[in-house]
Formats: C-alpha cells, structure tokens, sequence
C-alpha cells in the first residue's frame, strides 16, 4: 500500500489514505496489528501441527515463503519475550499499527522511530519512545 494512496468512495468522494496520519482505510480500522514475531510463532504452530498429523492441509509455496521471511526477520524469538513486548507496547498511548511498527523495527532511537512511524511524532514525546526502544532491547538481548 502506498503511503499516499487515494480511494475513491461511492458517490464521488474520496478517502486519501496515509500511514503518517493513521488513516489506513476502512479495512483496517479497530483491526488487531500482529508482530512479525507473532505471525512466527502462528506458521510454526500450523507446521509443528503438520508433522504431528493434526493438520491435514498441505503446505503450500506461499506459506513456506511466508515463514521463511518471517524466521529471517523475527526480532523477538520466545513466546515470553513476544509476550513481554505485546504487554510493554499495548498501552492506550498508540495504535495497534504503531505499536506493530516498533516491534518489528526495533529501532536503536526516538529519532529514528519517529523518522519511520512518523505518526508517532506528535503523540509521544521523544523520552517515552526512547523508554520503549530501550526496554525492547533489554527484552531482545535477554530472550533465551
């Protein structure tokens, strides 16, 4: 989806969406935003079902690709530490896509955070972000 990417409605009016403002589109309003790291740990659940017989479907090539990228960019590797981060970014303080945005980026600072979820930029100060990203790595460098 582009960041800039206009719809246009029925009766001739037009929704512009845009990541910067949070206006994703209709789709995607009150919708839960999963981590990389969570849909990680769904694919291998649907896998480890698969060797055990209680899956009967067989895989396909999208799905193969679909966990190969996602054991490439997991930033999080145990259900605790994935747990730990759902918790940490689950406060009413941003959207379910923001917070969605910060855990698979794992950025180093508030700069760059705000740099890439721009919508942030006006909604939490730079010292809270930078609280986030600092716990988010604690959790990353202690995962087991």
């Amino acid at each position: 989806m582009s960041p800039n990417k206009t719809r246009h409605l029925r009766r001739g009016a037009q929704d512009h969406e845009d990541a910067t403002t949070l206006n994703l589109g209709e789709e995607f309003q009150n919708t839960q935003c999963l981590f990389i790291s969570e849909v990680r740990i769904l694919l291998e659940a649907q896998e480890d079902s698969k060797l055990e017989g209680t899956e009967k479907r067989p895989t396909t090539n999208i799905t193969s690709k679909a966990l190969d990228y996602v054991r490439t960019f997991t930033r999080f590797t145990n259900r605790d530490s994935v747990r730990e981060v759902r918790q940490l970014l689950g406060k009413k303080d941003m959207s379910q896509f923001e917070a969605a945005q910060l855990a698979n980026l794992v950025c180093e600072d508030a700069e760059e955070a705000k740099a890439l979820v721009p919508s942030l930029t006006n909604k939490i100060s730079d010292e809270r972000v930078q609280e986030l990203l600092a716990e988010m790595l604690t959790i990353k460098k202690f995962q087991g």
